[in-house]
């Protein structure tokens, strides 16, 4: 096969090389609620592209990738001295996978336990290329399943407007848990 940037020969869809020129993650950060930290890994402009595989079969290889080279890398530096959970922001199943779950199973390390099938949306409306004012009229709707931890960091794969996790933050929040903070792989609003 044939490296989807390069377009060398490759075992991988992103050959290594490219991985390590175009995928070196840098640390982005904003705050929501007025308190609480967003991290991001991506200029969302630098991997907009891929991002957008998301609705494809090429998505879950694309996803697995910019997981491995990002989420991963920081989960295995990260410590924290209480148990905590990773949450991935609706991860409803389309074209046979979900690319948040691919995102928060990234997340798994000594300190990090990430739970399944435990934020989803009720409102299934796409917010891709929506404005703001359709977003606010529009509600997610997020309904929280069961879980027992206490502490939790949310997961997405793009934060633009911040409506979405500030709504999975509240949705979380009204079941008595601390949300730590919230990752994305890439911020909208960088230039």
């Amino acid at each position: 096969m044939r490296c989807l940037m390069c377009e060398g020969l490759s075992l991988l869809h992103i050959c290594n090389s490219c991985q390590k020129k175009f995928l070196t993650p840098s640390i982005y950060k904003r705050k929501i609620l007025g308190n609480i930290e967003v991290i991001s890994f991506y200029k969302y402009s630098e991997i907009k592209d891929l991002l957008h595989t998301k609705h494809t079969d090429l998505g879950y290889y694309i996803y697995s990738i910019l997981a491995k080279n990002s989420i991963k890398k920081f989960a295995c530096e990260f410590e924290y001295p209480e148990p905590i959970t990773s949450i991935a922001v609706d991860d409803y199943v389309a074209e046979g996978y979900s690319h948040t779950a691919i995102l928060n199973r990234a997340l798994k390390s000594r300190y990090i336990t990430p739970q399944f099938n435990k934020l989803r949306a009720k409102n299934r409306v796409s917010y891709s290329g929506k404005s703001r004012e359709f977003r606010l009229l529009n509600p997610r709707a997020f309904e929280v399943n069961e879980f027992s931890c206490k502490n939790v960091i949310l997961v997405d794969d793009i934060i633009t407007t911040n409506l979405t996790l500030t709504q999975a933050v509240q949705a979380i929040q009204k079941r008595n848990k601390d949300v730590l903070f919230c990752l994305t792989l890439a911020d909208a609003s960088i230039n």
